[in-house]
């Protein structure tokens, strides 16, 4: 599979990355029998790029992970995962971290800590569960209300751990564009993992990350292609970022379905290349719990989608006409 350099670093990734936070029992459970099956497809399958956190089951999406890497050439893939939530052990714990997401025992408590410290002993809590000497990416996660200290603190300490070598790539992931512009704009950040924002429904990236990190030399790996579900199935009571879809942006989300089927293309491949197209995009983040869900993932990436159904979304009005799209060249996002 294609792979990218992100920024001006060395570290590269597949054009599909690997989402591990399913493989974390994320809403519902995963047997560590299935969550191996889905890593060794994705590595049939080409991609060498996968994705995790310590937020993500508690741990348990590191160590799947981990355990299902071991073994395989360590240069041959790239790990990114994340810091600003500690993960401290709660003696005792009764029930679940449903509250949170995850279908695991609520063994540990999330704190969040976005100072230099806390991201060197999140990073080594992380390289213990994974099992690895060191990770290609670290990403600063959901900073949303830690601005300040994520980026005057946590900042200068993953620029520390590039410079000593320690990683290969340093980045920010969240579900906004406003902060990720920031940090493009007043850090040297090599990447940003952008969720939700840059979607057939969505594309509030084009106002000003997507230009900025052109402009700058700043990657974007694009996340949440699927607007959660409604661009995978649309149907009334799909969800759009976790909640449920507003009728409108079920029935646009039909209607180019319906543009979609006349070429006989999924609407879930023309997500997936959508979000590729503009220029700093070096590849789209599918989160998968299961073999079946990651060749589907790798077979969107695959199909041959003509230059008329984008003509089509474009005549019926249901995308803008300035962006960029997979069947025209990628000029720079001005």
């Amino acid at each position: 599979m294609q792979q990218t350099k992100l920024g001006r670093s060395s570290t590269t990734v597949t054009r599909l990355s690997f989402g591990a936070a399913g493989i974390g029992n994320l809403f519902t459970p995963v047997t560590d029998e299935a969550a191996a099956e889905a890593v060794e497809a994705a590595w049939a399958a080409g991609i060498r790029s996968f994705d995790t956190a310590p937020h993500y089951g508690l741990g348990l999406s590191e160590r799947r992970l981990g355990a299902a890497l071991r073994g395989r050439p360590r240069a041959k893939y790239t790990v990114a995962t994340k810091v600003g939530r500690l993960l401290e052990p709660v003696p005792g714990a009764d029930g679940d971290d449903l509250a949170h997401g995850f279908a695991v025992p609520a063994t540990h408590r999330r704190v969040w800590d976005f100072s230099a410290d806390g991201v060197r002993r999140s990073l080594e809590a992380s390289l213990e569960r994974l099992g690895l000497d060191r990770v290609d990416i670290v990403h600063l996660h959901d900073p949303d209300d830690h601005f300040a200290e994520a980026i005057g603190q946590a900042y200068p300490a993953l620029a520390q751990l590039r410079a000593e070598g320690m990683v290969g790539a340093i980045g920010v992931g969240m579900n906004q564009c406003e902060m990720l512009t920031r940090f493009v704009r007043d850090t040297d950040i090599d990447v940003v993992l952008l969720a939700g924002r840059y979607t057939l429904l969505d594309q509030g990236a084009m106002t000003e990350l997507l230009p900025e990190a052109a402009r700058r030399g700043v990657s974007v790996i694009v996340g949440g292609v699927f607007n959660s579900g409604v661009l995978a199935a649309p149907k009334p009571g799909a969800t759009f970022d976790y909640a449920t879809a507003p009728t409108e942006l079920v029935d646009r989300a039909l209607r180019m379905q319906s543009v979609c089927e006349r070429h006989g293309v999924p609407l879930r491949a023309a997500a997936v290349r959508f979000a590729l197209a503009p220029q700093p995009v070096a590849g789209v983040l599918i989160g998968a719990r299961s073999a079946e869900e990651v060749t589907d993932a790798a077979r969107l990436l695959d199909l041959d989608i003509p230059d008329a159904l984008w003509e089509d979304l474009l005549a019926e009005h249901l995308l803008p006409d300035h962006l960029p799209l997979p069947h025209r060249s990628r000029p720079p996002c001005v």
